[in-house]
């Protein structure tokens, strides 16, 4: 039987020299399609793009080997929004590091599951290594335990399901709840919506969690949150988890950790930080006191596809102990049996939500043996430096109006119309963003505060490039304020 083009296996009998000249495909492709790209999206609006690709795949044939790879990888590249790019500075999306990439390359081509040991031996003792180094980081003791996951979403899931299990006694039956027992989280109004989606995910409900109100910064009020815990107590709630949040998604705000960790004891609640932001200002000696107190909390949660410059997905899962995880412990004999852990071969299926779990924390281990701390915090710094000197820029410039100081990376302020009519700068702010999307000239973030009625709208820049600069922020802060002036007079561009 002779098998179609492009069945060879990246490790069965060709080998990585089944893989070298279609490297060179992908590589090609991606060069071509940010040519024809040439910005940091494509211009276009969303329906005409979709148009665009609606004929891309056709799968009524056979092509030439390599056919495909390079047509589809030409056009992914061309229509994809390219974070290396400097204009590109909307979002926590990193442009990911070449080292980092390859790494993951390594894994692409192995393919191992980190749901038994015989199906991924090294990435098993890499894992385990790994997560000891981070949890140091964090200033965990030993006897911490992690997991690697998908990210925030999945890590604060994870934790908010073992704080309510070790809050209430021991695993929590899935009929329910114990009876009179009426569970609740803390969070801020500034925290990010994944703790919503984890009380619903968790049986708990969205109204189950509680908010508490934040200042300027969108830092949250330290004396709300005790109000907060207090009045929960006096209605016969009952707190599982405190969570605070390192790093806003918004402005990179850091709650008060020591005072969350005061009152989480006191309450019997469980403390999780949310850092998946604002763990990478631990790798930066100038920002890592920002997290004073993160080594109080009773789980962790960290993103290194954010300011770790790894392809997503890398997110880090760390609990104090590693008792934590009796309730997601699970026996499955034919991924690992007693007698086999018994004989020395480890299993990590007890720490995750994920049965098949792909080892991305090998790239994460290799990148921090090229780099290391300081490398790798030197590119924090780099981010931050131009932060504030793109803070500076909007300061001087009367048609823009900052937020606040930037605290990590990311710049929040807005367009300022003629005018003193807020619905009109929201307006205004919101279109002129569209407005470089449709161009392919700029993506910027949006945002609002919170509160009500209209002034609320702001632009983010979320700088993630350590190798832009303040020109290239300088010519950012020029299209917007290009855009606005056209948005503020109705015109297109």
């Amino acid at each position: 039987m002779t098998l179609p083009p492009g069945a060879e296996l990246s490790g069965g009998v060709a080998g990585p020299a089944a893989l070298r000249p279609l490297l060179d495909l992908v590589l090609t492709a991606l060069e071509s399609g940010a040519e024809q790209r040439s910005g940091p999206i494509p211009a276009g609006l969303p329906g005409l793009l979709a148009e665009q690709f609606a004929g891309v795949l056709r799968y009524g044939r056979e092509e030439p080997e390599g056919d495909a790879l390079l047509r589809l990888a030409v056009h992914l590249a061309q229509g994809s929004a390219d974070p290396a790019d400097p204009a590109c500075a909307a979002h926590l999306h990193c442009p990911p590091l070449a080292v980092a990439v390859a790494a993951d390359l390594a894994v692409a081509a192995l393919n191992p599951s980190q749901d038994s040991w015989d199906q991924a031996p090294a990435a098993t003792a890499f894992e385990t290594g790994l997560l000891a180094e981070l949890a140091a980081l964090v200033g965990f003791p030993a006897g911490a335990a992690g997991v690697v996951t998908s990210g925030g979403t999945e890590s604060n899931l994870l934790g908010l399901m073992l704080a309510r299990d070790r809050t209430l006694g021991g695993e929590v039956e899935v009929n329910g709840l114990p009876a009179g027992v009426r569970p609740v989280i803390v969070a801020s109004l500034a925290a990010h919506f994944s703790v919503q989606r984890a009380a619903a995910l968790l049986g708990l409900g969205e109204r189950a969690v509680l908010a508490v109100p934040v200042d300027r910064e969108l830092r949250m009020d330290p004396a709300a949150l005790a109000d907060t815990l207090a009045g929960a107590a006096r209605a016969g709630l009952t707190p599982v988890a405190v969570v605070a949040t390192a790093g806003t998604t918004d402005t990179g705000a850091v709650d008060p950790l020591h005072r969350a960790a005061d009152l989480a004891a006191r309450y019997g609640a469980r403390l999780h930080v949310d850092a998946a932001y604002g763990g990478g200002a631990l790798l930066s000696d100038r920002l890592a006191p920002l997290l004073d107190g993160i080594a109080r909390a009773d789980s962790v949660s960290l993103d290194w596809h954010k300011l770790g410059w790894q392809p997503a997905a890398a997110g880090v899962f760390l609990a104090r102990d590693a008792e934590s995880y009796a309730s997601l412990a699970r026996r499955a004999v034919y991924l690992n049996p007693a007698d086999d852990e018994q004989a020395g071969y480890p299993s990590l299926l007890g720490r995750s939500l994920r049965t098949t779990r792909r080892p991305d924390g090998f790239k994460m281990a290799v990148t921090l043996r090229t780099l290391g701390r300081e490398g790798l915090g030197r590119l924090v710094d780099a981010c931050h430096d131009l932060a504030r000197a793109t803070a500076a820029a909007v300061r001087a410039e009367p048609a823009l109006e900052l937020h606040c100081e930037p605290i990590l990376t990311t710049v929040v302020f807005r367009f300022l119309p003629g005018g003193d009519d807020p619905a009109v700068a929201d307006r205004v702010n919101a279109e002129l963003r569209r407005t470089l999307l449709r161009e392919g000239r700029a993506v910027i973030g949006r945002t609002e505060l919170p509160g009500t009625g209209p002034g609320r709208v702001r632009l983010k820049l979320t700088l993630l490039n350590p190798h832009a600069t303040v020109a290239d922020t300088a010519r950012l802060l020029a299209e917007v304020l290009r855009a606005g002036r056209l948005a503020e007079t109705g015109r297109d561009s």
